[in-house]
Order: C-alpha cells, then structure tokens, then sequence
C-alpha cells in the first residue's frame, strides 16, 4: 500500500513560522512520500524482472533510506510543533527525564541548542536508548546518516536550511529560538511513553 502524506496544514499560523515557509515545507515533505512510493515500485519492478544485482537496483536501494528518512523525519517534526504551545509542565515526565539526562531542563535546552547550531546540514534528534533510558541529543548528518541503532526519536529539529531561511535568512539561532516556543510537549511526552 502506497504511503500517503499526512496533512500538517494546522499548523499554518504558528508563531514564528510564516505560511509560506510552512507551506514551502510541506511541499518538500510531499515529495519524499511521492518519491518513497516511486522507489519502492522501481525496486519490487526490477525484482521481479530479475534485475538485480544491477548498479541501478543497488542505487535505488541505497536511495530508499533518503526518501523514506525524509518522509518519516519531517512527519516526526511537524509532529512535535504546535501552534498552541504549552509551557513544559516541570512535574511532568519528559521534564524528569531531561533533569535525569542532562541536570536540568535548561541543561537539555542548551545542549540541544548547541547541537543544533553545529555546522552543516541536517537534523537534530533527542534520542532515548530504549534498552539503558538514557537520552541524547544527536546530530543527523543527512535523512540517513547518524543515526543511533533502536534509538527511540522523541524530539526532532530540522535544521536544514529550507526550514528556516524564508523566515530567518542564515540566522539559524534565531529559527531554533522560535522552535524551541511551539514544541508540543504533550507530544513528546506521548513519545516518551512509548504512545
């Protein structure tokens, strides 16, 4: 059954993000849900030719982390956006967890933050070892490159630059500034407990 792309147009009004920026994105998010669907046929099509070990069916194999990543981490991004934001409850269960990971919640602030602001191109993750309970904030090189084996995705930042730079130019602390107050905390808590 083809994927299909979630419908994230709710968030259109979100403080700090302007509809066109969100709008852009969306469509960007979009073509990888096309484009994981695209592969997926190309590669059950040359299976079932008989194509393969071919260059082109390991390309497309290779490329199937690209697309399905993308798709995936932006529904996971959008995901933890809200345009109602809510304050993080400091009794609650993801503020515990981050004190216990990281000494404080502001600790984890800064230590995500700065892993956001690192060079390059990517994605930076909050990641929880399922098997330990530790977290962790992750730099994801590209849609396929950096992440944690079984680590469980509770918080996400895009920080390409297509998500910030019709708003914020190359002022990228700026856009994490604006993320880090529409983080929809009910959501990662959710994540947290496994929902």
């Amino acid at each position: 059954m083809p994927y299909t792309a979630k419908d994230f147009k709710g968030l259109l009004g979100t403080a700090g993000f302007s509809d066109k920026l969100l709008t852009d994105h969306f469509k960007l998010y979009e073509g990888y849900v096309k484009n994981t669907n695209l592969v997926i046929e190309k590669i059950k099509a040359l299976l079932k030719a008989g194509d393969q070990p071919t260059p082109e069916f390991a390309e497309l194999n290779r490329r199937f982390g690209w697309e399905f990543n993308g798709m995936r981490l932006h529904e996971l991004y959008f995901g933890n956006m809200t345009k109602a934001p809510k304050a993080l409850d400091p009794k609650s269960a993801v503020a515990k967890a981050l004190s216990d990971g990281f000494g404080s919640v502001d600790a984890f602030e800064q230590a995500f933050k700065s892993t956001g602001k690192a060079r390059g191109i990517g994605w930076t993750v909050l990641y929880q070892d399922p098997k330990e309970k530790a977290i962790y904030p992750v730099w994801i090189n590209e849609h396929d490159v950096g992440h944690i084996a079984e680590g469980k995705i509770l918080l996400i930042m895009d920080v390409f630059e297509h998500a910030f730079i019709t708003d914020y130019a190359m002022n990228r602390p700026a856009y994490i500034d604006a993320f880090f107050k529409v983080i929809d905390w009910d959501e990662i808590g959710k994540r947290l407990a496994g929902k």
